[in-house]
């Protein structure tokens, strides 16, 4: 999975419409560009692809009148909505995809209502529980790695990942089931993204040819 298409997808679903250089302006001040592979380049392509795709929807806004191209805005369609509540579904309860798309996820999460985030964090949570009961069909932890040679260390790896993974897991349950965030229907939502003309502290200020579309 490409953690991309769910942050675009996101990034334009908080917003409404929006155009690229706000959709990187934002992914930018979420630190994305550090944790992702969203850079400009990224980010304009895949707003462009999706657009073809059917899950945004373009809209050409006439140039300023100081000038210059006219912007796209975007705004997402109910098939991209659907697609983006099916990547992040996916992101949450799969367990061993990149960490960008389990950041991505999290990032998101309250856009579900809270009863199925807690849902998908558990199948998350069984998830792994039974990829650790596989390995342990080849390795016994207490035996030490080195009894398999240096390729045990592979296996204890695996093991301390899925503990570590199982722990942060139930421990954000823990926290959900308490009341902690606010969840889709429940109030009002988190804001995060940047308002008209506030400044981004995290931006690159690298440019880019999209930004100006």
């Amino acid at each position: 999975m490409s953690a991309i298409r769910l942050l675009v997808l996101g990034a334009v679903r908080m917003h409404g419409r929006a155009h690229g250089y706000q959709v990187r302006n934002d992914l930018e001040y979420w630190g994305a560009h550090e944790w992702s592979h969203a850079k400009p380049g990224s980010i304009y392509h895949a707003l462009k692809q999706m657009a073809k795709q059917g899950l945004l929807h373009a809209h050409e806004i006439a140039p300023s009148t100081a000038g210059g191209p006219p912007r796209t805005e975007y705004e997402i369609t109910d098939q991209g909505t659907e697609e983006y509540f099916r990547l992040l579904r996916d992101a949450l309860v799969t367990y061993d995809q990149r960490g960008d798309v389990k950041t991505a996820a999290v990032g998101f999460v309250v856009d579900l209502p809270r009863a199925e985030a807690v849902a998908l964090l558990k199948e998350r949570t069984l998830r792994i529980e039974q990829w650790r009961a596989s390995v342990l069909e080849h390795y016994v932890p207490e035996e030490g790695p080195g009894r398999l040679g240096h390729i045990g260390e592979i296996m204890n790896m695996w093991v301390h990942t899925a503990d570590s993974e199982a722990e942060w897991t139930r421990g954000l349950i823990e926290r959900i089931e308490g009341g902690a965030y606010t969840f889709a229907d429940e109030g009002d939502p988190f804001v995060g993204v940047l308002a008209p003309g506030e400044e981004n502290p995290y931006a690159t200020g690298e440019p880019h040819p999209g930004d100006a579309r």
